[in-house]
């Protein structure tokens, strides 16, 4: 079972596409391991009527870490070398969590961070499962030491306490992993809480192992293939939009334990005579080892070459990570734990354990203290203090573009530092004015600019809105204005329903607080609203059903989303309010900080065509010839970042983009005086 769980996640990583949902196999060893170690405890209970906490820790440091520690020590080293630099800081620290086993809890709380959503995956993303894993044997061994000590002269009761525990671990947590999975993707799917049932329920097929003995032959032989079949349909029918894990769990769960319950009657015709064959019991064997390497050959070696990933060189890869695993194996994960040194004293396996932990986070800490520095050349123009104090900032800065079409290497003064432009952000998001998906309400009136100003003033609409605050909030202070600012991360300002990718369902958190905003805005009857969104789709748009309406034609979805639009002003459009549409900026097609960090001898490579760099062109030109016929003041933007024929990452002395579309900070800022001459003039 071991090597259908591993061989589906492994396959599925590489990108095979029909095995997109082969992420179930991950689901398949939580099964396994809630059904081996209550079998191993209850042996020990048995047998001894106790359990060794000791002794069970020591097994499992002595089993799972010395390989897990050498391919946490192995990427760390290889992230240090050849992953971008920008990215290594975060690298260390998932270390120091996967060290630990806490990786779960960090990459659900950094899933549902917009700034995060579309971040690359880290090489020690994998070592989520194992973390869920090691704090189900926190717990569960504790326990069962509890009804022993509770029970001491009654097997029986024992069993029952057992059984009711396991009865309400099951019910609860699959109760909230089916809730929660419908409010919050990342932390039902990598929480602990949401997977205890799944590991549970291997406990049951444990406690209930006497038993499953007297199931008939060929009863048990369907039931193994019927579970077989559950596993397997699984992964070819899930995708990455399946809402998992939720009430989809249970296919591959239940099937894994029809397949373990059902082998107990050792018949001839069920799976586990097919289970037993040479290949199965082998990759069954390097499944730890493999699953522990495959994950940071796909993620780091296509940064060693300098190529995109694509399936045959991760095919390849997902075989040779197969036999490092077999080394890995046989080197050090199978003499580390039949050492017998480690195995005669509790105590020795635990110390082990923790000296290990203990050089993998040092190891780890280290590297974030020393990150890998770039190479830079000759320090360029200062473009901000040149366009403030041209006499035609725009001419002055379209020249600037123009010369950095073609830059070589990083300039030595570049702002924001490249292993930092990620974080680049405007003070505004530390205020926490600025909403993440979940968020209905900011915790203030987040009022910036001149909070003692006659005039008002609100900037309004999602991160692309937001990363005008520093510009906005220059002009404000210059002008004596009071700016209102109101932005959600992914929540367009057009009236459309849309989908949350993050949550994988409907984004109702956009509609209740775009309506809210726009009722507060509609009774404000401020100066002005400047109003600006991501040109791009996010999750698509739903239909007055809440089904996604993916199939309709492009142009008709560009007539829907200029609807939309059009809703938004009129539903703030008053007499005396002015209202201004910055367009969407230009994207630049990848994460800018990663790029210059692996280019930074060659910055230009990360440059985009013009022509590939805004974001469904044609619907952006509906939107604004229907903002300008409602009277809205529309800003373009592209002047202000490319060429005719290219958008340079890098502007002079100034990064352009801080990830894949967001512009930076100190961009922003040196744009001002641009922004503030386009702007509408009113009474203070």
């Amino acid at each position: 079972m071991r090597a259908i769980a591993v061989t589906l996640v492994v396959l599925s990583h590489a990108g095979i596409a029909t095995l997109e949902g082969g992420y179930v196999g991950v689901d398949v060893f939580f099964v396994i391991s809630g059904f081996l170690i209550t079998t191993l405890l209850f042996k020990e209970l048995d047998r001894t009527g106790r359990i060794s906490l000791a002794t069970f820790y020591a097994r499992r440091a002595t089993r799972l870490l010395p390989a897990s520690t050498v391919v946490l020590l192995v990427t760390v080293v290889a992230s240090w070398l050849w992953v971008p630099a920008t990215r290594f800081g975060s690298i260390a620290w998932d270390a120091i969590y996967a060290t630990f086993y806490g990786i779960n809890w960090r990459l659900a709380n950094e899933g549902v961070q917009y700034m995060n959503a579309d971040a690359a995956p880290s090489p020690l993303q994998h070592f989520w499962s194992l973390a869920v894993e090691e704090q189900f044997y926190l717990i569960w061994p504790l326990l069962l030491l509890i009804f022993a000590l509770l029970t001491k002269r009654s097997a029986t009761k024992r069993r029952i306490l057992v059984i009711v525990t396991l009865v309400l671990v099951v019910v609860g947590s699959l109760a909230v992993s089916v809730w929660q999975t419908g409010e919050s993707a990342p932390w039902a799917y990598f929480g602990a809480h949401t997977r205890a049932w799944e590991l549970a329920i291997g406990a049951f097929v444990a406690v209930g192992a006497a038993n499953l003995t007297r199931i008939p032959r060929t009863a048990a032989a369907i039931l193994t293939w019927l579970g077989l079949a559950a596993v397997v349909t699984s992964a070819f029918l899930y995708t990455e939009e399946t809402p998992f894990p939720g009430y989809a769990a249970a296919l591959p769960v239940l099937g894994s334990a029809a397949i373990i319950a059902g082998g107990f009657a050792g018949s001839r015709h069920g799976v586990v005579a097919l289970l037993k064959a040479w290949p199965f019991q082998q990759i069954g064997k390097y499944s730890y080892s493999w699953y522990l390497w495959h994950w940071p050959a796909l993620m780091i070696v296509p940064f060693i070459l300098d190529v995109e990933p694509n399936l045959p060189l991760n095919l390849g890869l997902a075989a040779g990570s197969l036999v490092m695993a077999i080394g890995s194996y046989h080197l050090i994960e199978n003499p580390a734990r039949n050492h017998g040194w480690a195995k005669a004293k509790a105590r020795r396996g635990i110390a082990v354990g923790l000296a290990l932990s203990s050089i993998a986070a040092i190891v780890a800490q280290l590297g974030a203290m020393n990150p890998p520095q770039l190479a830079t050349g000759d320090p360029a123009v200062s473009t901000r203090k040149v366009v403030a104090a041209a006499a035609d900032p725009e001419a002055e800065l379209r020249r600037i573009i123009a010369g950095s079409a073609g830059l070589g290497e990083l300039p030595r003064n570049i702002t924001p530092k490249v292993q930092r432009a990620r974080w680049d952000l405007p003070k505004y998001y530390a205020t926490k004015c600025h909403l993440e998906f979940e968020d209905l309400a900011a915790p203030g009136p987040c009022v910036f600019g001149d909070p003692a100003g006659t005039a008002s003033v609100y900037l309004f609409g999602d991160s692309h809105a937001a990363h005008w605050y520093p510009a906005m909030d220059t002009i404000a202070k210059e002008r004596g204005w009071k700016l209102l600012v109101r932005t959600k991360s992914a929540c367009q300002a057009s009236l459309v329903h849309s989908y949350a990718i993050v949550f994988k369902r409907p984004y109702t958190e956009c509609d209740n607080w775009r309506n809210d905003v726009l009722a507060e805005i509609a009774r404000a009857r401020p100066a002005m609203v400047v109003i600006s969104s991501n040109g791009n789709n996010n999750g698509g748009l739903l239909d007055a059903t809440g089904n996604r309406i993916d199939e309709v034609p492009a142009a008709e979805q560009d007539k829907l989303w200029a609807a939309g639009w059009a809703g938004t002003f009129k539903a703030i459009r008053h007499r005396d309010t002015r209202l201004v549409l910055i367009e969407d900026t230009p994207w630049p097609g990848k994460d800018v900080p990663d790029c210059l960090a692996t280019h930074s001898r060659n910055a230009s490579r990360c440059a985009r065509p013009a022509g590939e760099s805004f974001a469904f062109p044609a619907r952006q030109a509906l939107v604004s010839q229907q903002a300008k016929a409602l009277g809205v003041t529309v800003i373009p933007t592209g002047q202000w970042f490319c060429t005719a024929e290219v958008c340079p990452s890098v502007v002079g002395n100034i990064v352009t983009w801080r990830d894949n579309s967001h512009i930076s900070t100190r961009y922003a800022t040196m744009l001002a005086p641009l922004l503030d001459a386009r702007l509408p003039k009113i009474r203070n």
